[in-house]
């Protein structure tokens, strides 16, 4: 359950980030509001994932979903500057999400395996 309220903490943060360009500085009413809502539940279920996951883990997983997927709705939706290298080293960051994640497993299981 832990994992699943990081995806979700990250997914927020992707919302939050789009959020404060539309807040236009908190100058905004309805996007703060909706910004300030957003940022309070994605730490929420950050906090959440804290408590089985490991810091270090939970925080560069967390932060990679955020970047990954705030940099791709601002090229596909907002109408960023796509290239080749930015799509690469994004590429690159949601594969080392992955590896991050594979790497807690197996040191999940040999904690479990030396009980």
């Amino acid at each position: 359950m832990a994992w699943f309220y990081l995806v979700i903490g990250g997914m927020l943060e992707i919302g939050w980030a789009v959020g404060l360009k539309f807040s236009k500085g908190f100058t905004e009413v309805v996007p703060s509001i909706v910004t300030v809502i957003l940022i309070i539940l994605s730490f929420y279920f950050f906090s959440q994932a804290m408590k089985r996951i490991s810091v270090g883990t939970a925080y560069a997983i967390f932060t990679g979903i955020g970047a990954a997927g705030t940099a791709i709705i601002g090229m596909v939706f907002l109408g960023e500057y796509v290239s080749f290298f930015k799509i690469l080293f994004i590429v690159l960051l949601l594969a080392c999400i992955i590896c991050l994640k594979l790497a807690s497993n197996q040191q999940e299981q040999s904690v479990r395996d030396a009980k």
